[in-house]
């Protein structure tokens, strides 16, 4: 799963790099200080992520050409290249399909105007406090003139936007609640109604950003150093540090933690092994893999979030949503709404892809190929281990995610779950999927110790977009029941 990196060559003069960049910004800080005076803003934290080494993200732009190549036309199209694709651009592949797809949701013809789809996305963010997309999205709402009366609240917005906090709620938080009744609302709401289309467009980018959310919290993004909380004009003291990241600090582990980091890879790889020789001499009857999703689902509810532990840096967002204590709830949980289940094999691509795609063209095709490109990702390797197929262990993790939120796949034993992943990184899926939020940096070392910090970020990736693909599939179910 680990990334690759391509050969090592001259780099033209006027070529792009993030290394350049900051040598620019130091000598011209330096510049400042020395001849004119000026006070000029340093980092509040160190590198684009508070859980990665900085130099380890900057390495890819130097190493990796295809890489390289996708920061410069990044650049050149915002005018910026923000810490989420630089941390993305581990995986090159991935970075430029995602980066396409966003692009055409935010830039490209569409049913939605230009400001209303930053706000869509603040509105979206907020709903886990993500300070650091809903900033990015402030800037770019009133770069298209958007009105900044809307930014003081979301009563200060359109009805027609208000309207859409319920959606945004229940997306974010409960997506198997969603029914044919909270459609009809929006679609049926007078003058202030949403077109079809336009409702599937605002589905979309809800979606996006929500699970954008999670990749945000899960790889411990921070804000850069032009955004707001990304920088100080006072000298950084040790009590400015978070007390857990100096805890965890960047130091390794002592040999006893390597070894038994090392023996985990291995029994992982072994038990991968023994799941498929059983799979191949006996395959498990419906009624038993429907018992087994059962007691998964059981099972994941068993699992707790994590506590907030860790003093990340945010301004209040909550202005920009409604009712703050609607948070997640297990699916199916005792005494609330029944809700039902998806049984699916091929819902995607049966259904969700085409509807999507017939109301807002294309978008159902990028969506398929970023979804695809996340799950079928693979570099062959597990920690210091090559040539490993590691296609089990991500459908593992992508049904899992697909479990919590009571989608099931009923050609999948989802026995194999239970083997595969074990309770800490089960603790870190749900928080950073369910309560994305509530992710520590504690959290994210916790698990697979072995692995390198490219194959967390692939598994932050699977994360997002399963979670992604779990709230299309509920609310294209709603919207279908409306439609038919």
């Amino acid at each position: 799963m680990r990334h690759a990196t391509a050969a090592t060559e001259t780099m033209d003069n006027n070529s792009f790099t993030v290394t350049y960049l900051y040598k620019i910004c130091a000598h011209c800080e330096r510049l400042s200080k020395k001849d004119l005076g000026v006070r000029i803003p340093g980092p509040l934290g160190n590198g684009p992520s508070r859980f990665i080494p900085e130099k380890e993200i900057l390495q890819v732009s130097k190493v990796d050409l295809r890489a390289q190549s996708i920061f410069e036309d990044a650049f050149a199209a915002l005018g910026r290249l923000d810490n989420i694709s630089l941390v993305m651009g581990f995986h090159p592949q991935y970075l430029e399909s995602f980066l396409r797809t966003q692009h055409y949701l935010l830039q490209m013809d569409g049913p939605l105007s230009l400001h209303y789809r930053h706000y869509i996305g603040i509105m979206a963010a907020a709903r886990h406090q993500c300070s650091y997309l809903v900033n990015l999205h402030v800037n770019d709402f009133l770069q298209v003139g958007g009105d900044p009366k809307w930014l003081n609240g979301l009563d200060g917005a359109p009805q027609k936007l208000q309207a859409l906090g319920e959606l945004n709620k229940i997306l974010a938080h409960r997506p198997w609640l969603l029914t044919k009744a909270h459609i009809e609302h929006l679609l049926k709401a007078e003058e202030h109604s949403w077109s079809l289309a336009e409702l599937i467009h605002a589905v979309v980018l809800l979606t996006h950003y929500h699970s954008l959310a999670s990749f945000t919290f899960g790889c411990g993004i921070t804000p850069e150093i032009h955004s707001d909380g990304g920088h100080t004009l006072r000298p950084l003291s040790l009590s400015q540090y978070c007390v857990c990241d100096i805890a965890n600090g960047n130091g390794h582990g002592n040999n006893l933690e390597e070894r038994r980091s090392s023996h985990q890879v291995e029994v992982l790889m072994e038990r991968m092994k023994q799941l498929q020789e059983c799979r191949d001499e006996e395959e498990a009857s419906q009624e038993e893999m429907a018992t087994r999703f059962e007691r998964e689902k059981t099972e994941s509810m068993l699992v707790a979030t994590a506590e907030e532990e860790e003093c990340v840096q945010s301004r209040d967002v909550s202005r920009h949503f409604e009712d703050p204590s609607y948070g997640y709830k297990d699916f199916s949980r005792r005494g609330e709404h029944k809700a039902k289940h998806i049984v699916i094999s091929t819902f995607w691509e049966d259904h969700g892809y085409s509807l999507v795609n017939r109301l807002y063209p294309d978008v159902g095709q990028l969506l398929d190929e970023k979804f695809q490109m996340a799950y079928n990702l693979t570099y062959n390797t597990m920690a210091m281990h090559k040539d490993v197929d590691t296609t089990m262990l991500r459908r593992a993790i992508w049904n899992y995610i697909h479990c919590m939120f009571g989608i099931r796949y009923d050609d999948y034993d989802y026995g194999e779950i239970n083997q595969l992943l074990d309770r800490s990184f089960k603790v870190y899926i749900k928080t950073m999927v369910c309560s994305p939020e509530k992710t520590t940096k504690r959290m994210y070392e916790s698990f697979w110790r072995q692995f390198q910090h490219s194959e967390k970020v692939h598994v932050n990736l699977l994360l997002m977009e399963a979670r992604m693909q779990a709230e299309l599939l509920y609310a294209l179910r709603a919207i279908t029941c409306y439609m038919t």
